[in-house]
């Protein structure tokens, strides 16, 4: 593999968060019976005219700022003309030569490495209708419900050389459309697709050829397709053959891609400017508005959470993954405290997060609140519970057994013993009843500490401070 380096650019479609679609009044919402949502304008009846949706151009300009892009002061409407039996009109109305928002960038980060991913261009467009093949005794149906739906398409440089670059990058975008509120990031519902344009080259040639795996709608299916592509493409290289430039898709069933048509270029579309549109402007102070109601970005919390927190850059990158998560460290360290972020980040990136993963959970709907969580902090902090128990503590308010962690530590009795004679005299009978591991420690076997340790631990039934054994166990070793 060395040998070869791989090329990855990414196009995804981006179904914009508007109660309408993009050229008519007809509803976006999904799950209506098939082409309960399609009007004159969605299936090109004669004589109808589409109106722009400003809603859709105001998502259009938020994903542009946020991404520190350039918003094209005049925009035109093209038609890409293609038959296909899902697009009513015969042709899709896209943005073809000057789309609303050029440049721009996303930082990724893939382990401990950051790395800074260009966007070419964000254009907005209608999605198409919607092929159905089952359940019709071997025919196919239209649905034409989504036929009009809005979508920001989102282009990549070539920049990503590995499926876990393309993964973070498609990740990082998936968080920040929900972020800014522009999509709903629904990947099951179609709300959120990529596709894959990859191919691979010796280190220093000039590109390969690329070809496109289409509508990948899970981040784990975009790594597999893209990993099976790259060992298909080097493989085929290698045995003596040539990639022709083609449209693929990804069947999850066998892990492999397969070629579905030659790949067409910008040209065989016959892209003209649409003459039912008039060019879009966006005037300066249509985007200053559209600005200043803008959250915090995630790279600006993240910097703020490294500065006011003092947390290292993976901490702050993995609190900010998502604008919930972000609130509920917020939240948890404004109770807990500025001096217990460190502990709150990693109760939520640890205990809260693993749970929520378990679960299929949204932070959102974690049964622990950040209140709740801050509570536990507190606890471990003022020396009333260990870490050991504090997971304990977490469990029983994860199941609903209490109030918050005070109501816990007390309903169980899980009160850390502090009491250093309490602990001494438990001390002194583990020593009297184990010998034998005190004479291995003297003869220098560390492991025999850990067991006596281990045992003060279990007389106590977990509650003694751990340090307090550790220092008065050496104390009455030494002696």
């Amino acid at each position: 593999m060395s040998q070869w380096e791989v090329v990855i650019g990414l196009e995804t479609h981006v179904q914009l968060q508007t109660q309408s679609k993009i050229f008519s009044g007809a509803s976006t919402a999904f799950g209506a019976a098939p082409n309960a949502q399609a009007c004159a304008v969605d299936i090109a009846l004669p004589g109808v005219l589409p109106v722009l949706n400003r809603e859709a151009v105001v998502c259009a300009i938020r994903f542009g700022l946020a991404v520190g892009a350039e918003i094209a002061p005049r925009s035109v409407f093209a038609r890409k003309n293609y038959f296909y039996p899902d697009l009513p009109k015969g042709y899709q109305i896209s943005q073809f030569e000057i789309p609303v928002v050029s440049g721009g960038g996303l930082t990724i980060q893939v382990g401990e490495t950051e790395k800074y991913v260009h966007l070419t261009r964000a254009h907005l467009e209608e999605d198409a209708g919607k092929s159905l093949h089952e359940d019709f005794h071997g025919k196919s149906g239209i649905d034409l419900n989504r036929a009009g739906t809005p979508l920001l398409e989102i282009v990549t440089e070539p920049d990503m050389r590995s499926a876990a670059e393309a993964v973070a990058y498609a990740k990082a975008l998936h968080a920040l459309v929900q972020w800014i509120g522009i999509c709903d990031g629904n990947m099951q519902e179609g709300s959120f697709r990529c596709d894959a344009n990859v191919s691979v080259r010796r280190p220093g040639a000039p590109l390969g050829t690329r070809r496109e795996i289409k509508n990948l709608n899970s981040f784990r299916f975009l790594q597999q397709a893209i990993e099976y592509e790259i060992k298909w493409q080097i493989e085929t290289i290698e045995d003596g053959g040539k990639i022709q430039q083609a449209t693929v898709l990804f069947d999850p069933d066998t892990g492999e891609t397969r070629a579905m048509r030659s790949k067409e270029d910008a040209h065989d579309y016959r892209y003209f400017p649409d003459p039912d549109l008039l060019p879009l402007e966006i005037k300066p102070d249509w985007i200053a508005a559209v600005k200043a109601g803008l959250p915090e970005l995630p790279a600006a919390m993240k910097a703020r959470f490294e500065a006011d927190y003092g947390l290292s850059a993976y901490d702050a990158g993995g609190l900010t993954a998502t604008r919930g998560t972000a609130k509920y460290f917020e939240d948890c360290v404004a109770i807990a405290g500025k001096e217990s972020a460190k502990p709150c980040a990693n109760w939520v990136m640890g205990e809260v997060a693993a749970r929520l993963n378990k679960e299929g959970l949204e932070i959102s709907a974690a049964p622990v609140s950040p209140a709740q969580l801050a509570g536990v902090v507190k606890r471990i902090a003022d020396n009333t519970i260990s870490n050991k128990i504090a997971k304990d503590v977490f469990e029983a308010l994860w199941s609903g057994e209490g109030k918050d962690a005070d109501a816990v530590i007390e309903a169980k009795g899980l009160k850390q013993i502090t009491d250093t004679g309490a602990i001494e005299k438990i001390i002194d009978e583990v020593l009297a009843a184990n010998p034998k591991s005190v004479e291995e420690f003297r003869a220098g076997k560390d492991k025999a500490f850990n067991a006596l340790v281990g045992q003060a631990m279990k007389a106590t039934k977990g509650k003694a401070n751990p340090q307090q054994v550790n220092e008065l166990l050496k104390k009455k070793l030494a002696g």
